[in-house]
């Protein structure tokens, strides 16, 4: 008995981060990096991939209803719904479209915040965004 309960427990442990991670499309349109993982080490230049779910990446300038495009916030938090997402040393702007970069990142501990917004810069909010942590050797 006491076999079968360790073992149903090796495999919910197994399955739960995967289960985890598909709820989180059950809860609407989503971003998310494909890379790098949340908490990975990482050399000074960085490549990231950025992905969105349930709305469509379009270049900024026109506002398109379902539509926006990416923003790369280093060492900050989302950005409000509705305000302009500033355009900074801090805040990486893919305007074009974009949904691969490579950024250079000092020696340290840093996070990554990919933020989604609509054609005119204005947040999607909270709910659109996806903070990492990592490692830059």
């Amino acid at each position: 008995m006491n076999k079968k309960i360790m073992i149903r427990g090796l495999v919910w442990a197994a399955v739960l981060p995967a289960l985890m991670a598909c709820s989180h499309a059950a809860d609407g349109p989503h971003v998310a990096f494909t890379q790098p993982q949340d908490g990975a080490t990482v050399g000074q230049d960085v490549k990231v991939v950025m992905d969105v779910h349930g709305m469509q990446v379009h270049k900024a300038g026109e506002l398109i209803d379902g539509a926006g495009h990416h923003h790369l916030i280093i060492d900050g938090g989302f950005v409000p719904k509705g305000e302009v997402v500033a355009k900074d040393a801090t805040h990486k702007h893919f305007g074009k479209g974009q949904t691969e970069a490579t950024i250079h990142l000092k020696p340290g501990d840093h996070t990554l915040t990919l933020q989604f917004a609509d054609g005119h810069h204005q947040s999607y909010g909270k709910g659109m965004s996806e903070t990492i942590h990592l490692h830059v050797k």
